[in-house]
């Protein structure tokens, strides 16, 4: 068979910035079509193959990844039945939020088919007994369980750590890693610092710093380590961070001699999310799970567009997996591996972010670690600094978001709609450092609107 592209004589990089040189009538190249990210990445209007470095070696898994449904468990029965609906309706994976220690696991998880359907803990609490009951029940039904258990990113996010019997947490992690062989134990809050503001790749770096002050202080880590991560909507950007921060974690991993990759746990942001307009929630999460399954991502799940004014609910919830199922199903996201491989502008992005968090990550480690700087409040600073920036761009219309700060629908009211508090909560009490707060872009504007809605 005959190859067409024989007839074409190759054009290179050069010949077609001299065309779009031409093309711009005079005006600057580098002014008009060169843009710089947050990152400080410079972002091209173009990129080709005789610039490209070659395929980064990551390696994800897109046929693979599971729906995920969010369940608060306020009852056990509830929220039992719940689950077993949501996997009936289409989800593959269940991630439980526990408050209660006393709580039966083997009642909540009563009739799941757990031969196919992956179980996350995000527990509030940090308990021996508890993990044990989970890790004999997973012995018994050969579940597989994520117990998700953060106590630095407890501290990062609440300013103090878990109350243990141990004298300190690592001590109870360490008993627990011992003590198991069939769950996941540790998890990486990195979702709290894209949430808060941080740039891609403070995301990256911070992560990665967090996860080694585990592997520096937790002797056996014998099953892969969950990352919960948060993507935006900068599209190309977050599907690069997902593969920068994979590749960086082996890199970094195979100095610990863990041979284990990385769980990632993907979830929308709530940083660009609204209450006014607040269908397009659903178009911001659709093209971020687009990023997180592309990024390759092991598990997504969702946000409902409703999650941050209305309890759950549901018809969020069904929105939610079905934008999912859509993905899956009809739009065949699952049907290639890697299938960011060899996209010029991605695997560059990929590698630069890799750069910057690398470098980032290695000045961490020589100012004394991850926990040093959280507890100086130097990794806050930094992420107000990002954060600060990004609100200047929100306030001043260059960052938009439709239906809040562009476009805004006047006869909008939500007031009446609100049975959650939208916005940051403050809460005075003693904390050992000042927490690393999320906040959302829209919060000023919307607390405005609110209180001339009539």
């Amino acid at each position: 068979m005959k190859n067409l592209f024989h007839d074409f004589d190759p054009v290179s990089s050069k010949q077609w910035k001299q065309k779009i040189q031409f093309e711009l009538d005079g005006a600057d190249y580098n002014q008009t079509l060169i843009w710089n990210s947050p990152e400080d990445i410079q972002v091209k209007p173009f990129y080709h193959g005789d610039e490209f470095k070659g395929v980064a070696a990551v390696h994800t898994k897109a046929s693979e990844f599971r729906i995920c449904q969010n369940i608060f468990v306020h009852d056990l029965k509830k929220s039992n039945l719940r689950a077993i609906d949501s996997i009936n309706r289409g989800a593959e994976s269940i991630r439980f939020t526990i408050k209660d220690e006393n709580m039966e696991v083997a009642k909540l998880l009563e009739n799941l088919p757990l031969e196919k359907v992956a179980i996350y803990f995000n527990l509030t609490f940090l308990s021996v007994d508890f993990v044990k009951k989970i890790e004999a029940f997973a012995k018994k039904t050969n579940a597989k369980i994520f117990c998700n258990l953060d106590p630095i990113g407890q501290l990062a996010k609440d300013g103090n750590w878990f109350a243990t019997k141990e004298k300190t947490n690592f001590e109870t992690l360490n008993l627990l890693s011992t003590a198991t062989t069939n769950v996941s134990l540790i998890s990486i809050n990195g979702g709290l610092y894209q949430n808060a503001g941080a740039n891609m790749v403070q995301q990256i770096a911070y992560s990665l710093a967090h996860a080694n002050e585990y592997f520096n202080r937790i002797k056996n880590i014998n099953q892969p380590i969950v990352f919960e991560i948060a993507v935006g909507t900068n599209y190309f950007f977050e599907i690069a961070k997902l593969r920068a921060l994979r590749l960086l974690f082996n890199l970094i991993a195979k100095e610990y001699n863990h041979n284990l990759d990385c769980h990632l746990l993907v979830s929308p942001t709530k940083r660009n999310k609204t209450i006014y307009d607040y269908n397009l929630n659903m178009l911001r999460t659709t093209t971020e799970c687009m990023s997180a399954i592309l990024g390759g991502a092991d598990a997504v799940a969702n946000l409902p567009y409703d999650a941050l004014y209305h309890k759950d609910n549901e018809f969020g919830d069904r929105i939610a997996r079905n934008q999912l199922l859509i993905l899956k199903h009809e739009s065949c996201f699952d049907k290639v591996d890697n299938p960011a491989d060899g996209s010029y502008y991605i695997e560059t992005l990929t590698n630069q972010l890799a750069e910057k968090a690398l470098t980032l990550f290695k000045d961490i480690e020589a100012g004394g670690g991850f926990l040093k700087q959280l507890n100086d409040g130097t990794v806050k600073r930094k992420i107000q600094e990002s954060a600060d920036k990004e609100q200047y761009l929100f306030d001043s219309g260059k960052e938009i978001l439709l239906g809040t700060n562009k476009y805004p629908n006047k006869n909008d009211r939500m007031k009446e709609e609100l049975e959650l508090f939208p916005f940051v909560k403050i809460k005075p009490r003693k904390t050992l450092i000042t927490p690393i707060i999320e906040k959302r872009l829209s919060e000023k504007m919307e607390q405005e609107r609110l209180s001339q809605e009539k």
